[in-house]
């Protein structure tokens, strides 16, 4: 007999360090818990899909820490203040940038976007995390984690508070920079000491007034944006907690001056102990690398889930093209890529479909024993979903075994890599393309003239039925191993 948690201890958790760029055993802080930071989102504009591969893979990550028997309290912050227009620590707030250009208050932005980022983690299947944390909710823990830190590691300029980068130990390891050139790409300041220190406190300039701030001991103003997630990760996980997690732009600036504010803060020494950093282990995501140049926001229509479903693809199959690259590898988007990750989704689905109803019974079947076996060695190897993906399509492929044993093999893997393979159908999949014309009922029928032509051989009536399908922007998928499919082009 074997199940999901019996599995769990068979192959111990790998995960690659970024501060130390080695892959070491998970080990938590406390026995049988996980505890997790996420950076969240600066909820000032739509997310882009490259923002959304962070959430696949802390989700992932989570789904894994709870596949392994681990009781999970996963943190994500909601940004709504402090981070500036360059990731850098240099130019205006976002969040006052964005109320000022769309004529609302920065609350109004802030609760907006919010809402619409956690769509498209629901789009994406994404769980929500025990907490979710709001900086501006944690101002005041700010001003005093700032002032507990002050008198050694920080000094006073006209427009704020600066942490002095020289007063810890290690600064910038994680980043791998070691010169003040490597981390030198900060705001340019008068009277900063050292070109990488960075603001925990600004002070809001003298004759201005900010929708977000607060008095200070340095003056009216607003946290700085490394600033919060030092204290919002103490203040509900610990320190040091298990596992900080992140896109890797954040490993060259906002990390590594995180890590410098919880080494000041918990008086530690050197980054030799990982714990000093505040949490054991930093693992950072890669890019999403898109080669038509819709990636950023500056585009006009950059890349986010509504366009994905607005062209007629499920958000889940941008979930499933981001779990065939490793989480550590750049992943290239194309959308005939998304394309193939949509197709082998329904292939998925459809797999499972037979078994979907059928009441789970504990595996003793060895064939998909063993399956279970290497998606556990897979998934503990710092998360290896590529290998997991087709242990799971061989998994949902089996003939001839029990339905229930079957059921249950699929659930347990399909719970940690979150495609909803049990609970959704191929139908589902079918996103209508917002700029379709065509009505569906009408395509139903065209296609089943044309594969009755088709099968009286007929090629004549089914080409020309063809034609008319193309004419209305409908793309008919001959030779689909599926069956027959048709996909609405946005015309």
């Amino acid at each position: 007999m074997t199940d999901a948690h019996a599995l769990a201890s068979a192959a111990p958790l790998r995960l690659f360090n970024s501060l130390t760029r080695s892959v070491e055993d998970f080990t938590p802080v406390h026995p049988g818990e996980a505890r997790v930071y996420s950076c969240g989102p600066t909820v000032y504009n739509f997310q882009h899909i490259g923002n959304m591969r962070a959430y696949v893979f802390a989700d992932t990550l989570g789904r894994t820490l709870a596949f392994k028997g681990y009781k999970l309290r996963h943190i994500i912050n909601i940004t709504d203040v402090g981070h500036l227009t360059s990731d850098a620590d240099a130019g205006d707030d976002k969040m006052e940038k964005a109320a000022a250009l769309q004529g609302k208050s920065a609350w109004d932005i802030a609760a907006f976007y919010t809402a619409e980022f956690k769509r498209d983690l629901q789009w994406l299947n994404v769980r929500d995390p025990a907490k979710w944390t709001v900086a501006t909710d944690y101002v005041a823990r700010m001003i005093e984690f700032a002032k507990s830190i002050a008198y050694k590691h920080c000094y006073e300029l006209e427009s704020g508070l600066y942490f002095d980068v020289s007063t810890v130990a290690d600064y910038g390891r994680l980043a791998r920079a070691v010169t003040d050139e490597g981390e030198g790409r900060i705001e340019e300041v008068d009277g900063k000491r050292h070109a990488a220190d960075f603001a925990i406190w600004r002070k809001t300039p003298a004759g201005e007034t900010r929708q977000m701030e607060w008095d200070s001991p340095w003056g009216r103003g607003a946290p700085g944006w490394h600033l919060e997630c030092s204290v919002m990760g103490e203040a509900e996980l610990g320190m040091p907690f298990d596992i900080h997690t992140g896109g890797i732009d954040h490993r060259e600036i906002h990390h590594p001056n995180e890590i410098a504010q919880n080494q000041a803060f918990r008086g530690c020494g050197g980054l030799d102990h990982a714990e000093h950093s505040g949490a054991r282990l930093w693992m950072h995501n890669n890019f999403l690398i898109d080669r038509g140049g819709k990636m950023s926001k500056s585009s006009g229509e950059f890349l986010r889930l509504q366009l994905l479903a607005d062209r007629g693809y499920h958000p889940l199959a941008y979930r499933l093209m981001c779990l065939q690259a490793h989480y550590r590898s750049e992943l290239e988007f194309s959308w005939e890529g998304l394309g193939a990750a949509l197709t082998r989704l329904k292939r998925l689905v459809m797999a499972a479909a037979p078994v979907r109803d059928a009441e789970e019974a504990e595996v003793s079947d060895r064939r998909l024993a063993d399956l279970l076996a290497k998606f556990d060695a897979a998934m503990s190897d710092d998360l290896g979903t590529a290998v997991a993906l087709t242990l799971i399509e061989e998994a949902a492929a089996m003939k001839k075994i029990d339905a229930g044993q079957k059921r249950a093999a699929l659930a347990a893997m399909d719970a940690v890599l979150g495609l909803e393979l049990l609970s959704i159908s191929r139908a589902d999949l079918r996103l209508r393309p917002k700029a379709a014309t065509t009505a569906e009922d009408a395509i139903e029928a065209t296609l089943a003239r044309r594969k009755e032509a088709r099968a009286a051989k007929d090629f004549a009536a089914s080409d020309a039925l063809r034609d008319e399908l193309i004419a209305a922007g409908v793309e008919v998928m001959d030779g689909d191993p599926l069956g027959w499919d048709w996909r609405l082009e946005a015309i």
